[in-house]
């Protein structure tokens, strides 16, 4: 790989292997994972249940320890930091949205937006806040805790929240899988067109075959192998 793509780099696992001992067995759900995502990429990582898929986006992401192997976000390797380092590599560049949307019951739509940029120590809090419930299409129910909102609607709230922090690398765990299908294609649509707005590298993990088909590419675990790795149509025809 030339210099140049190497500083391109977003991301880059090596030989990573996570183990769990069990008893006196141990327990192997990834072995000797091998890739690596560039700026801007999209990338879908897919396989059956119990293929390794959320293991791997946490240890990619910097939430756990592998076994042996490397991580690097943007050249750094985050396997070798302590925790309160590793929480301000993910603060700093990174993003998370989840299938149970994760939201805070307590706080308000609006709340809920703001808590990366207040954390970030970000001015006019209040107005980027209400800014991105704007474009996800819920400024109207900025003052609604969650549990008034519909499933699809706290999914949208934790897409303004995601992007509000402006991260260069976005995890989505499963990110439709708690949606109907109308709401599902209007959730996907939201995060692709906010990706592209802001240039945001994403990883999507999913079972869904046609949500992994809109990326660009393809990282397909089986038994925590990377037994496929290609470009979609997307990627060949420059969509």
């Amino acid at each position: 790989m030339n210099r140049t793509n190497c500083m391109n780099e977003m991301l880059k696992v090596h030989q990573l292997t996570k183990s769990f001992r069990n008893g006196g067995k141990v327990l192997t759900v990834l072995e000797d994972v091998n890739f690596s995502i560039h700026k801007g990429d999209m990338v879908a990582i897919v396989g059956p249940s119990g293929s390794g898929k959320t293991t791997l986006l946490g240890l990619c992401a910097g939430l756990d320890r592998a076994t042996s192997g490397s991580v690097e976000i943007k050249g750094q390797r985050i396997d070798q930091l302590s925790e309160d380092e590793r929480a301000a590599i993910r603060n700093k560049h990174v993003g998370f949205i989840f299938q149970n949307f994760q939201l805070l019951p307590t706080l308000t739509a609006l709340e809920n937006v703001m808590v990366p940029l207040e954390l970030r120590g970000e001015k006019n809090v209040h107005k980027q806040s209400m800014e991105l419930l704007e474009r996800v299409g819920l400024a109207d129910r900025h003052h609604h805790y969650p549990s008034q909102l519909s499933g699809g609607e706290q999914q949208r709230i934790a897409l303004a929240r995601a992007f509000s922090n402006k991260p260069e690398i976005l995890f989505a765990d499963e990110p439709t899988g708690n949606l109907d299908e109308e709401t599902s294609v209007k959730v996907e649509q939201l995060l692709f067109d906010l990706n592209k707005e802001a240039g945001t590298t994403l990883i999507i993990v999913t079972h869904d075959l046609e949500l992994a088909r809109k990326t660009q590419r393809i990282i397909q675990l089986k038994g925590g192998k990377v037994i496929e790795d290609k470009e979609t149509m997307v990627e060949m025809v420059g969509l």
